[in-house]
């Protein structure tokens, strides 16, 4: 079995599940997403947040696995939660990240037992990108469209206006040295021409997965973030000339693009693995 932090490194479709419907839990760990992430923010109304959090350290104490969306660091119930989430070690989202130090204070208070999963959704965390990304115990990063576009003024779902927000973070996590990270939601849930644009767009930009709100939308995250038959084919072709510095198909190839080669065969390798468990 794949610990907390691998599991994050490799997850490409991340579902959402509402932490105050535990009759959920069960359809979204058998749904074929990567990663379940039981959300006790944005999905759960204030007067049930206590109950959320018991439905989740309820499924996760009896041996499910799931990253665990807290509050925000600040809130009533924030403290709670991570301390729910580090009973069971789970991974653990973090909303409106964007202080390093409020960062370190969770995985000092979680004991290093949590990793953590920031995620971006304000203009000062796109801001301090690196410096969250660069905090122990910080695995991956998130990227949330929807609050930042309100925070901006802008349409949630226009490719164009979050560009910068968007690489700013793809590069911040290169920087840090720690997974590529994940784009935010599609709204549209069922329009899966919107979800291949948009999959496709954050591929080009860097990112590894995505943040989905529907189990309908997996396969296609699933399909979007996965290497090619071009792509693998040209991986090949690539590794097959050696180590050396040479031409495939007229471009040159050199030490970057061999590594990037062998990047591709390393994620269809992983994803062929990841079928063969679900069979």
């Amino acid at each position: 079995m794949r610990t907390g932090i691998e599991r994050v490194a490799a997850a490409r479709s991340l579902l959402f599940v509402p932490g105050d419907r535990p009759d959920r839990f069960g359809k979204a760990a058998t749904s074929g997403a990567d990663l379940v992430i039981i959300d006790l923010e944005d999905a759960v109304a204030h007067p049930d947040k206590d109950r959320a959090r018991d439905n989740a350290g309820a499924w996760l104490a009896s041996g499910n696995q799931a990253v665990v969306r807290i509050n925000p660091p600040g809130t009533p119930w924030a403290e709670a939660d991570l301390r729910m989430a580090a009973e069971d070690a789970s991974p653990v989202l973090v909303p409106k990240s964007e202080d390093p130090a409020a960062l370190a204070d969770l995985v000092a208070d979680a004991s290093g037992r949590c990793t953590l999963l920031p995620l971006t959704e304000t203009a000062l965390g796109v801001e301090r990108a690196h410096a969250v990304c660069a905090v122990p115990d910080v695995t991956r990063a998130a990227f949330g469209n929807v609050d930042l576009a309100a925070q901006l003024g802008v349409a949630h779902d226009d490719l164009t206006a979050p560009i910068y927000a968007r690489s700013r973070l793809v590069v911040a996590s290169a920087a840090a040295g720690i997974t590529p990270p994940v784009d935010g939601v599609t709204t549209a849930v069922r329009a899966t021409a919107v979800l291949s644009t948009d999959t496709a767009h954050a591929r080009r930009l860097g990112f590894t997965g995505k943040l989905c709100v529907h189990p309908a939308q997996l396969a296609v995250v699933a399909e979007g973030f996965a290497p090619s038959e071009q792509d693998l084919h040209w991986a090949r072709a690539v590794l097959g000339a050696g180590d050396s510095v040479t031409t495939v198909d007229g471009q040159m190839v050199d030490k970057p693009v061999l590594e990037r080669a062998r990047r591709l065969l390393a994620a269809d390798t992983g994803s062929r693995s990841a079928k063969r468990k679900c069979v």
